[in-house]
């Protein structure tokens, strides 16, 4: 069994969190200044040291610093004494950086297929009617062979089915020019906030962000998000992108002795801002499934109220800093808080939160039963690392001495929907009659890439593509990857579309 992790300590108590209880997940919360980022700079190490990988938003620019050794100030040293630690370890974690615009980190991105019709469809805000539109484009890029990888390419396939609405009427249903432009607005819109970097090739691999280094300790992976944080919608869709792919990809794993990744989700309500109750219920069963993958989730944010209960109600591991109680919302908030953690009779704790100092909190993690254990006031101790950013010079050292730098900066733009409209003449070459529709995980082969039993036999051993890019591992491929990314890709997908694709956008799953 691996040991408690030390997160929190008052005068006479340790306060440990539990690495085979992670995966309940949990809660950060606090108004600004009161020490949220140090606390989540702190559980973070503490999972890396156990071997643990990490993924974390960067909103603010300051958690960069992970990266690098501490330094035992004077005004630390008062802290630590204060604690009773006689001793300050720096420790600098192997940190790996991404940035959706490719600017401060690795860049990121997801093929339109692997992010669908109905996840795109709450990223262009589009309503039932045009979101129903845009999962026809889909349908019938499925049937003509045409893969939809980037944003050119979604933009060409809206245009083709556009201008060719009327023969495609028949077999698919009405397509109204009316939500066709409405939809060529939306990703103009997307293209403006830099959303087509996003979009394309290579897409990220999970497998990227579950890495151990060559001391056995978890890396760190920091998504630089104070550019994206500027798109809400982006960057609470492309998280919630995240949490689908990890639930796809990983496999059962049941109780563990340690989380196989910790995910903070930082200004979470970011995620449910505006969220209709259907999706919320969605999301609720998405945090509950994941758990069983061996995925801690951690939403970070100011106010308890900004989770809806129905999630706040799987999140077991709790560490509240200071609220403010200015108007009677925030006095509710103050209320929440108490109330959601097991009492303790030495302190009234809704009391104790609006007296909180910087750096100190309310801290209730599960117990070796997976109760909630009694609520303790104590300072979080220090992290190992520096409190504040890298460097600039320091970031780039980083992000080029990185194992996967150099894969990712490669962009690849193989031959796709854009490019078979634009170039190949009337662009309607019809997939055979044989071939299956794609599914966006990928098991139909275009008309271009051969057939027959030598064209099946490559298909077997050496992977397929799909209609929209998705792919379809081979043999050969399958047996160079490890376990974790070859269990229950397919059903996983399944699973992923019918919980978060039912409802982010329209009722029925990808096809």
């Amino acid at each position: 069994m691996t040991e408690p992790l030390l997160i929190a300590k008052s005068k006479d108590k340790e306060i440990h969190l539990l690495p085979q209880l992670a995966n309940r997940h949990g809660l950060i919360t606090g108004a600004t200044g009161t020490g949220k980022t140090v606390t989540l700079q702190k559980m973070a190490e503490s999972f890396a040291s156990i071997g643990v990988p990490v993924f974390m938003a960067d909103v603010k620019g300051d958690l960069s610093g992970i990266g690098a050794a501490g330094v035992e100030s004077p005004k630390l040293k008062e802290r630590l004494a204060a604690l009773g630690i006689d001793s300050f370890t720096p420790q600098a974690n192997t940190t790996v950086f991404w940035d959706v615009f490719g600017e401060a980190g690795h860049p990121v991105r997801a093929t339109v297929s692997d992010m669908g019709p109905l996840l795109l469809a709450r990223l262009l805000n589009l309503n039932d009617t045009q979101t129903g539109v845009l999962q026809l484009v889909f349908k019938i890029a499925d049937d003509q062979g045409l893969l939809i990888i980037d944003l050119k390419d979604l933009r060409a396939t809206i245009q083709y089915v556009g201008d060719n609405a009327k023969d495609f009427t028949t077999e698919y249903g009405n397509i109204s020019a009316a939500s066709i432009g409405a939809i060529q607005r939306g990703l103009m819109g997307i293209e403006t906030q830099g959303g087509d970097k996003f979009f394309g090739e290579p897409m990220l691999d999970i497998a990227d962000l579950m890495q151990t280094d060559a001391d056995g300790r978890g890396v760190i992976n920091i998504l630089a998000a104070d550019k994206l944080y500027n798109s809400p919608k982006l960057y609470s869709t492309f998280l919630l992108w995240m949490l689908a792919e990890l639930f796809e990809q990983l496999p059962e794993v049941g109780d563990v002795d340690k989380p196989k990744l910790v995910f903070f989700f930082d200004e979470a309500h970011l995620l449910f801002n505006e969220a209709p109750k259907a999706l919320l219920e969605k999301i609720e069963q998405v945090v509950r499934l994941i758990r069983s993958k061996g995925v801690g989730v951690y939403f970070v944010t100011q106010n308890p109220l900004d989770i809806p209960e129905s999630v706040l109600g799987q999140l077991g591991n709790r560490v509240q800093h200071a609220l403010r109680a200015f108007t009677p919302k925030d006095q509710k908030a103050v209320k929440t808080a108490a109330d959601t953690m097991r009492a303790n009779p030495e302190f009234d704790a809704a009391t104790v939160i609006m007296e909180l100092g910087v750096g100190e909190a309310l801290v209730s993690f599960l117990d070796e039963k997976g109760r909630p254990a009694i609520v303790e006031r104590g300072f979080i101790v220090a992290p190992g690392s520096r409190l504040g950013p890298l460097t600039p010079a320091e970031r780039k050292a980083a992000i080029e001495n990185s194992v996967i730098f150099g894969h990712y900066e490669q962009v690849i733009d193989r031959e796709s929907a854009y490019e078979k409209l634009r170039g190949g003449g009337n662009g309607s070459t019809a997939a055979p009659a044989s071939a299956p529709v794609g599914n966006g995980g990928g098991n139909a082969a275009p008309a271009e890439q051969g057939g027959g039993l030598f064209g099946g036999l490559s298909d077997i051993l050496f992977g397929s593509t799909g209609p929209r890019g998705g792919r379809h591992a081979g043999l050969a491929e399958t047996a160079a990857r490890s376990v974790a990314r070859t269990v229950g890709s397919t059903i996983g997908r399944e699973i992923v579309r019918g919980v978060l694709g039912s409802i982010l956008g329209g009722g029925s799953r990808r096809r």
